[in-house]
């Protein structure tokens, strides 16, 4: 049977780039201990203390449960804290989170090294670029 069909396809094709670039993530995260996607929420909390978990879900692309889950055991390793606002819940950087930033940056940076080595750094931001904008378009449907 011919397979070119598979090659043709956005969901296979989206979710074969996926599963690659997360194997090349955790492997560069690993030394933080984290996933990371519980890096990068580190760093968004690190750099807006009080930011909403609202806001935090929405520039995570993530559903408001999935991040509760996410700030639950953030908040179980010690490495943020929560508090309530009226109807608002905010998140806040703990001591031990912001001393985890440095090492979580440091990730993020030999991340993006190790794909533009694959990709080229040029090709990579514009793969990024290109998925972000085909992200949004396919949102608002």
């Amino acid at each position: 049977m011919d397979d070119g069909f598979l090659r043709n396809c956005l969901f296979f094709t989206a979710n074969r780039l996926s599963r690659s670039i997360t194997r090349i993530a955790e492997e560069e995260f690993a030394s933080t201990g984290l996933s990371p996607m519980y890096g990068y929420l580190i760093l968004l909390i690190n750099g807006s203390p009080g930011i909403s978990q609202k806001e935090l879900s929405e520039k995570l692309s993530i559903t408001p449960s999935t991040l509760t889950r996410f700030m639950d055991k953030l908040e179980g390793k010690g490495l943020a804290e929560r508090k309530v606002n009226g109807k608002t819940v905010q998140a806040y950087p703990t001591v031990k989170g912001k001393e985890l930033e440095g090492t979580i940056r440091q990730a993020s940076k030999r991340l993006k090294e190790s794909y533009s080595e694959i990709l080229g750094f040029d090709d990579g931001a514009k793969l990024s670029d290109e998925i972000q904008a085909a992200s949004e378009q396919l949102e608002k449907k």
